[in-house]
This record gives structure tokens, C-alpha cells and sequence, in this order.
């Protein structure tokens, strides 16, 4: 292998040791705030791990056609040992502040969204409530007006159809119903 790849190598190998330590740190970082579960956070570094190992191959597959040599571990190494030194606390930092952002953005798109959406749907839903309601309210009052206003001519004309009725020889059905509807409207209208 010439030394143009071998020096090409130690440089994906490096830079691969640095994304490790970015994507670990903010990994740690996210399961510390987020507080995951403890059982999740096995599973999530055996994922870590799994995904870091086929990154890994993959770059070396890439830049030498998958040769492992004593500088691929070197690089990785390196790189790791570098982002711990000097870039950790600046991604642990930058993750946090990212976290606090996403926070704040979901607030205000919370509260968008209750002001646009969730109380005028509430507002409409007690508006046709109240409207339902008050419509109910009068049909009452004007059924019991209407049974008040008919009552005293009611009567008197039951009584002069009376003697016909006798005659006519209604269906059992109608008389059966004629009972049911009066009954009803006593109990709705009639008085208390």
C-alpha cells in the first residue's frame, strides 16, 4: 500500500475517532436531559456501538478497501483522544442549547396552536351548546304556550266529537297511539 492511502486512511480515521466523540457526547448528553429509561439506554449503547462499528468499516472499506493496519487504530485513537480533549465541552454545550431551542420553539408552537385552534373550536363548541340549549328552551315554552292557547277550545271539541266517534269505529292503532302522544305531551307540557 503506498503511503499517499496509508496517510489518507489516518485522516478518515481521525476524523471518523471525532464524529464518534460528537455523536457519544450528544447521545449522553440527550439521555441525561430526556432522562430515557434505564433498560432504553442498554439497548441505545449496544445500538451506539453497532452503528459506530459499520460507520467505521465502512470509511476504511472507503479510503483503503477495508485493511486493517496498526494506523487505523492509531487514528481512531487519536481522533477520540482529541475530540475529548478539545471539543467535548463545547458539544455538550451546543447540544444543550440546542435542547433548550427545540424547548422554547415547541412552547411557542404550543401556544400558537391553542390560541388558533383549540379555544375557537371550545368557544364554537359552547356557543352552539348554549345556542342548542336556548333553542330546546323555547320549543318547550312554545309547545306549553301552544297546549295553554288550544286547552280551553280542546275540550269542548272533544266533547262534540264525542258522540262520533262511537260511529266511526276508529282503528284500535290510532286510538292506542292518540293515548301515547297525549300522555307525552302531558309529561312534557302539561302542568306541574
Amino acid at each position: 500500500m503506498n503511503p499517499h492511502t496509508q496517510w489518507l486512511t489516518l485522516t478518515w480515521m481521525l476524523l471518523s475517532g471525532i464524529a464518534m466523540g460528537v455523536v457519544f457526547d450528544s447521545y449522553r448528553v440527550l439521555s441525561i436531559r430526556l432522562h430515557f429509561a434505564r433498560w432504553s439506554i442498554h439497548m441505545l449503547d449496544v445500538l451506539y456501538w453497532a452503528t459506530s462499528a459499520l460507520f467505521i468499516f465502512r470509511v476504511l472499506y472507503a479510503s483503503n478497501r477495508g485493511e486493517l493496519r496498526f494506523y487505523v487504530f492509531l487514528g481512531l485513537l487519536l481522533g477520540v483522544w482529541l475530540y475529548f480533549w478539545a471539543f467535548s465541552v463545547t458539544t455538550q454545550r451546543f447540544v444543550v442549547m440546542l435542547l433548550k431551542i427545540v424547548r422554547r420553539l415547541t412552547l411557542i408552537v404550543n401556544s400558537i396552536l391553542r390560541i388558533l385552534i383549540v379555544h375557537p373550536v371550545l368557544a364554537l363548541y359552547r356557543l352552539v351548546r348554549k345556542l342548542v340549549g336556548w333553542t330546546w328552551a323555547l320549543i318547550v315554552f312554545l309547545g306549553r304556550m301552544l297546549i295553554y292557547i288550544l286547552m280551553p277550545v280542546w275540550k269542548p271539541l272533544v266533547w262534540l266529537i264525542g258522540p262520533l266517534k262511537a260511529r266511526w269505529r276508529t282503528p284500535e292503532l290510532l286510538v292506542k297511539l292518540g293515548i301515547r302522544l297525549k300522555n307525552t305531551a302531558k309529561r312534557w307540557f302539561g302542568r306541574r
